[in-house]
């Protein structure tokens, strides 16, 4: 394995970071780090600066402020390209180009990490002849063809921005398969943004969270469950119990006589409640509902760096 996998590495650390448009900032005070060797998931609202980070940590944009390292070197140096591979959301593609064509463009330009075989095995994979036109192709067609461009290159860390939206529900469990297989054969870094949350169930091991902006959530997902308490019990008025208010409490929610509450405790939950660890799909709900509430940075996704005089 490369220097890059999850033994003590890092593969991204953002410090500060910053990036603003004309119509204000998309990512502000961002900080946060994925080691090495992970399947993060990459979560928020319209708008939250999920495209952006990508963009930032694939050498596409610059950011107005504050730092991202890419193992440990800036987005734009040659190591960093060597090992990074982007999968936009709009997958561009040269249109007249054949895919045998967009792959041999693919070898030329990654001659000393490309692997053909493991790029046409997921072109054939979907039964995508190898000489027709990418304009030709259906969405799923050409999706397809982008991940064979991207995995052909063989990263360390492969960055992908809502890469199964266009695709149906077998094609996208088989190409997350594949991307399970990558990731565990190689130890590749993988940061995947993604609407879909209940996809995320199965295939990520981190989380990383970002709404208006900076980061709410982020670390390693076994440890962000355990750290927080799904509490449901008989409602007594609007408000909740005040036991309950004693603890760090990310969302509550009334459904008829009955209240749903996610915490963080600040010691034993004791009362007449039932409790339970939450499901990953129902911790970032109540996440990205609830953007007021206060962040969660696990010691595994803290920046190790001095986040003051980085975003000097």
């Amino acid at each position: 394995m490369s220097d890059g996998t999850y033994a003590g590495g890092t593969a991204i650390e953002a410090v500060g970071l910053g990036r603003r448009y004309r119509r204000g900032w998309a990512l502000r005070d961002c900080s946060f780090r994925l080691p090495a060797g992970r399947i993060c998931g990459l979560v928020g609202p319209n708008g939250a600066g999920k495209t952006t980070l990508l963009r930032i940590a694939a050498n596409v944009l610059e950011p107005t402020r504050g730092t991202l390292s890419v193992f440990g070197g800036a987005p734009d140096t040659a190591e960093a390209g060597r090992r990074t591979a982007y999968l936009a959301q709009e997958k561009p593609l040269f249109r007249r180009f054949s895919v045998a064509e967009t792959l041999r463009v693919g070898r030329e330009l990654n001659p000393g990490t490309w692997d053909q075989r493991a790029a046409e095995d997921i072109v054939r994979a979907g039964k995508v002849p190898l000489d027709a036109k990418v304009a030709t192709l259906s969405g799923g067609q050409r999706t397809r063809v982008a991940f064979a461009l991207a995995f052909g290159k063989r990263p360390d860390l492969l960055l992908l921005d809502e890469p199964m939206s266009d695709l149906d529900p077998v094609v996208r469990h088989e190409l997350m398969g594949t991307l399970m297989a990558e990731a565990a054969e190689r130890g590749t870094t993988v940061l995947m943004s993604t609407h879909v949350l209940a996809e995320l169930e199965n295939v990520c091991d981190y989380l990383v969270v970002v709404a208006e902006g900076g980061v709410r959530l982020a670390g390693d997902v076994d440890e962000l469950l355990y750290a927080h308490t799904r509490v449901t019990g008989a409602r007594e008025g609007e408000a909740l119990p005040e036991p309950l208010t004693r603890h760090t409490v990310v969302e509550s929610r009334g459904s008829g006589r009955q209240f749903i509450a996610l915490v963080r405790p600040d010691g034993p939950v004791t009362g007449p409640w039932d409790t339970d660890t939450p499901t990953m799909e129902e911790l970032l709900l109540a996440y990205l509902r609830s953007t007021g509430a206060p962040p969660l940075i696990t010691p595994t996704a803290e920046a190790r760096v001095d986040t003051r005089r980085a975003a000097a």
